[in-house]
Parts: C-alpha cells; sequence; structure tokens
C-alpha cells in the first residue's frame, strides 16, 4: 500500500507514536502458610439473556486454593464481609489484598476487618499486577469456565462455577507447588506442620 502510495505521487503520513511512561512492576506479595495472605477482587460477565453479573473471587496466595467463587448481582461491602467470615470458618487470616473499589473499601468490610484482627492491603489505583494472583486465577477462570460455558439464570451459573472450582482446588496442579493442587499442597502442610510440633 504505501509503495503505490508513492507512484502515484501521494503523501504518506504516519501518526507520532506516543510513549508510554514506564512503570515500575512491584510483584505481588507472598505468603508462607495457608491464610496469611489472601487477595480478592471481582470479574465481570453475562448470562444468556444479556443480563449481566459479576464474580467474587478470592484465593489464598500460599495455596492458590480458591477460598471464594461466589457469582451474584448487588454486591455490598456487608456481603462481601460475609461471604469471608463462611469462607474463614475460624481460621486465622493475617492479611487481604484487594483493589480500591468501592465494596473493598466499605466501612462494613472495614469494621469487620478490624473485628477479626486482620489488615486490608488496598493495591495502588491502576497497578493491578500488584494483585497478580488474583489476576492470574481469573484469567485461568475466565478462559476455562466463563467463556466456556453459557449460563441460563444465576442458579445455572452458581452450579457451573462451583462444579469448576472443585475441579480447580482438587485436581489442578501448579508448578509452582511443585505440580501439587491446592488440596494437595494444603494436605501437605498440615502434614508438616504437625511433624515439627511432634519433634519439638
Amino acid at each position: 500500500m504505501y509503495r503505490v502510495y508513492r507512484e502515484d505521487g501521494l503523501a504518506v503520513t504516519r501518526k507520532p507514536r506516543k510513549k508510554r511512561r514506564a512503570h515500575s512492576r512491584v510483584p505481588p506479595a507472598t505468603a508462607s502458610r495457608p491464610g496469611e495472605r489472601w487477595a480478592i477482587d471481582f470479574i465481570h460477565d453475562t448470562l444468556a439473556d444479556g443480563r449481566p453479573f459479576r464474580v467474587l473471587s478470592v484465593i489464598d496466595i500460599f495455596s492458590r486454593s480458591s477460598e471464594v467463587l461466589e457469582p451474584g448481582t448487588g454486591f455490598t461491602g456487608q456481603r462481601v464481609a460475609g461471604l469471608l467470615e463462611r469462607a474463614a470458618k475460624g481460621r486465622f487470616l493475617v492479611t487481604i489484598t484487594a483493589d480500591n473499589g468501592t465494596e473493598f473499601t466499605s466501612k462494613a468490610l472495614d469494621a469487620w476487618a478490624d473485628e477479626h484482627g486482620i489488615k486490608l492491603d488496598f493495591t495502588t489505583p491502576g497497578k493491578p499486577a500488584e494483585n497478580g494472583f488474583v489476576e492470574s486465577f481469573q484469567g485461568r477462570f475466565r478462559d476455562e469456565c466463563l467463556n466456556a460455558e453459557i449460563f441460563l439464570d444465576m442458579a445455572d451459573a452458581r452450579a457451573k462455577i462451583s462444579a469448576w472450582k472443585n475441579e480447580y482446588n482438587r485436581r489442578r496442579s501448579h508448578s509452582a507447588l511443585g505440580n501439587l493442587s491446592p488440596s494437595e499442597c494444603l494436605r501437605r502442610w498440615k502434614s508438616e506442620a504437625r511433624s515439627k510440633r511432634q519433634i519439638s
């Protein structure tokens, strides 16, 4: 096309490329035991009739296990706190990493975290890499579930998403976990923790 323009004596204008500002990539924080750091975020999708919904996803960074994968509409800070309370089941949590969404910065979630002695660690706006573990998880969830399934209604979405979550936790191996699944990683950690207590 450029050669034809030149043969006809036409001028070819090129748009100058905008220089992108370089951002320092902050690696997401890791964890040394289950519950030390959870990561939380929303992902969006639609039902077969076009109605939108969101899925709240919470992962344990140490084991990569999916602790919450809840589809729905009308999420509030109070509802998020309730889902976290149910998922925690008395376990000792230290930190939850989240973006600055209104549900995560709400008074209800802040009060719940303060009551349980949990730190809410908010990422820098515009830097999703700071919550990279949940971003990576949601990429897999999008490719393998949301893009692969048709959700007739919310009940259908809950059933299919729950089935994917169970498969992911029980059978999905991770190279970062020594090719173990999240469930296998947790079992190994518990076994090693018991052995250390017995030795001490």
